[in-house]
């Protein structure tokens, strides 16, 4: 029997939001006898409060309660270990939503084609608006700056199409 991922995301979506919490992204890795399948979770906005934050408990409830589906439904044919996590304070944004969850974070990006002739970004996320992301760059690091090549900063429009890979950087 081979995978069937779209039904292994289903039941994690389903299983999660009758808990209460979002199913972020999900992984599978190796192959063979040592496979992994690594879900991560988050809690949706609650009044003011964009995140809660999924606790070791929320975690514990939602393994235990997903792999008895996916044992019962046969779902993950043979063996695999099944890691349940928060994304972590450097979560990767994925979903257009995601975008607009976190607009005003701070992100570090890479593009598919370059704009303005680099594809590595660190700024504030401005804006998310019509499939199009505004990010001040000016509050890179030092580092970060001369990485890009830009000196002052200053704003940048990415399409959401463009996006290969985005992750918020934490602010301590």
């Amino acid at each position: 029997m081979a995978l069937d991922v779209e039904r292994v995301q289903e039941i994690a979506e389903r299983v999660a939001a009758s808990s209460g919490l979002e199913m972020v992204e999900i992984e599978f890795l190796g192959s063979g006898t040592v496979r992994m399948l690594r879900v991560f979770l988050d809690k949706p906005a609650a009044g003011n409060v964009p995140l809660s934050g999924v606790t070791h408990e929320d975690c514990a409830n939602f393994s235990r309660e997903f792999g008895t589906i996916l044992d019962v439904e046969d779902v993950m044919p043979g063996s695999y270990t099944l890691e349940v996590s928060s994304p972590g304070l450097d979560r990767k944004l994925i979903k257009p939503a995601d975008f607009t969850r976190f607009t005003g974070s701070r992100l570090k990006l890479t593009t598919r084609q370059p704009v303005g002739k680099n594809r590595h970004f660190e700024g504030r996320l401005e804006s998310f608006t019509d499939g199009r992301l505004t990010v001040d760059l000016s509050v890179a690091s030092h580092k970060s700056r001369k990485k890009m090549g830009t000196s002052a900063g200053g704003k940048i429009e990415i399409d959401f199409a463009n996006v290969e890979k985005a992750n918020l950087v934490p602010e301590i």
